[in-house]
């Protein structure tokens, strides 16, 4: 848990920003990082508390979460792949939490209430699907933003309550908008990555060409491969190698590369690697989503070598696509592959306008901007719209083609125009009854007729209300 001091002169009333991560892979502390950046150059936000999730839930809990993630990426890739695939339809996982995560999201709760925030971003969707319940419970009256930290979108994100749902790419906003979802809820900004506003914009010329060779802050076997494949290599260059924690990488490679240490610069674990971007011409490494963003943001195009199954080869796939990036399945062809790119004319520099054109360095200042700036009623989705929206998208049908008793409506606030509540159209005939007006909308209201509802009613009207005793709304067909 990280927490900066209160700034600026007018603290009773500056926004208090809290970021909720978890500490599985170094990707989502790293967004939360980028936030957290973010926040210190605003005027209007006095206090910042950054807290990952796992650091305070129970060691069981967090072994099994973030070691056994690892452990599974290390030995049974399939599963990984299997298990994103299965967690990717929208809305598969529907009411609270289960007891176990329930158990352990509790001090994260204490924490929240002690900081009490006027703002949450949730960079890990774990935590994401607690504040949903709290949301709805009437436990909180944040702001709420969910930041995806990978191109491609993964249902698993989605919640039945937030403020902003900030995604990488514009095609992540289309898919969520074709389920049902409104628009003034869903903004494209990339993943948040740290600036370094005193870097040169651009890499200096002459020389060979720098290879920066990534194993990643864990370290990982791969990056010996890679090495021992650009031994081989006919193109002039120099490398950086970046073992991260692991010093017995480390020490491998210094002795394979000792014969020829003139072309080579084997470091461990660094927090240069924003320079060492800005000096490279030539990323091999992982596609993860935060090291991907950091070298599309540096004009840095990438070898992709060894993708989890999952969201880095989804990642992949868009780098690809872009032009920024080309992929290698055999270790036995990782020097040719990067050779083809260096002997190829003018090939590097449309990689790397290509890469220029894909980063979103700003992303974190947009994020802050998107929620502080944005609605301070949440989007509410119902159980059974999010079924509806569940069942569309396995039947490969967009929400505008939905039709009868299970299509969608949206409920707008009338006064702001912002999407209050995702319903489906059965859900408004009760709604309609109690609280219809004579043009057909709807004025929601607190009064004690409402203990006659079901839960699921009265828990949608009380997070609309925020506590106020009435709420003019606007029925919308998408």
């Amino acid at each position: 848990m990280r927490k900066t001091s209160e700034r600026g002169p007018h603290k009773a009333v500056g926004e208090r920003v809290m970021i909720l991560s978890a500490g599985v892979g170094s990707g989502h502390n790293s967004a939360a990082a980028a936030v957290e950046q973010a926040c210190s150059v605003r005027t209007d936000v006095n206090e910042v508390q950054v807290l990952d999730v796992l650091q305070v839930s129970s060691a069981l809990y967090r072994d099994v979460l973030a070691k056994g993630y690892f452990a599974l990426v290390e030995d049974l890739p399939w599963l990984i792949e299997w298990g994103y695939d299965a967690s990717d339809p929208p809305f598969r996982r529907r009411g609270p939490l289960d007891p176990w995560t329930g158990i352990n999201a509790l001090p994260v709760i204490r924490a929240i209430k002690r900081f009490r925030p006027t703002a949450i971003v949730c960079t890990h969707f774990l935590p994401a699907q607690l504040l949903a319940t709290l949301l709805l419970r009437g436990v909180i009256d944040a702001k709420t933003a969910v930041v995806t930290t990978d191109y491609d979108f993964q249902g698993l994100w989605l919640t039945s309550a937030f403020h902003q749902l900030f995604v990488a790419r514009e095609e992540g906003r289309i898919e969520l908008t074709a389920f049902g979802l409104p628009t003034d809820r869903i903004t494209a900004t990339g993943i948040p990555i740290a600036t370094e506003p005193n870097l040169p914009a651009t890499r200096e010329g002459g020389g060979p060409p720098m290879l920066l060779i990534s194993a990643g802050a864990k370290g990982g076997d791969y990056a010996e491969a890679v090495v021992r494949q650009t031994l081989h290599m006919r193109s002039a260059f120099t490398a950086t190698i970046v073992c991260g924690h692991d010093e017995e990488l480390r020490r491998r490679i210094e002795a394979l590369v000792a014969p020829v240490a003139d072309r080579y610069q084997v470091l461990g674990f660094t927090t240069q690697m924003p320079q060492l971007m800005r000096s490279a011409d030539l990323f091999v490494g992982k596609p993860g989503g935060l090291t991907a963003s950091e070298c599309m943001a540096a004009g840095l195009p990438m070898v992709l070598v060894n993708p989890i199954p999952g969201q880095e080869i989804r990642n992949g796939d868009y780098l690809l696509e872009q032009g920024a990036a080309v992929h290698c399945n055999s270790a036995a062809t990782i020097g040719w592959k990067i050779d083809s790119v260096l002997r190829e004319p003018g090939r590097l520099e449309r990689m790397k306008a290509a890469a220029h054109k894909t980063g979103r360095p700003e992303a974190a200042a947009d994020v802050l901007s998107g929620l502080l700036d944005g609605p301070s009623r949440p989007l509410v989705v119902s159980r059974a719209a999010q079924k509806t929206i569940l069942a569309a998208s396995g039947d490969r049908v967009v929400a505008t083609d939905l039709r009868g008793p299970s299509s969608l409506v949206r409920l707008n606030e009338e006064a702001t125009g912002s999407t209050v509540a995702l319903l489906r159209a059965d859900e408004l005939v009760v709604l309609r009854k109690r609280y219809g007006t004579e043009t057909g909308d709807l004025v929601l209201r607190r009064d004690q007729a409402s203990i006659t509802l079901k839960w699921e009613e009265r828990r949608l009207i009380r997070a609309m209300l925020r506590g106020e005793d009435e709420l003019p709304v606007r029925i919308e067909v998408p």
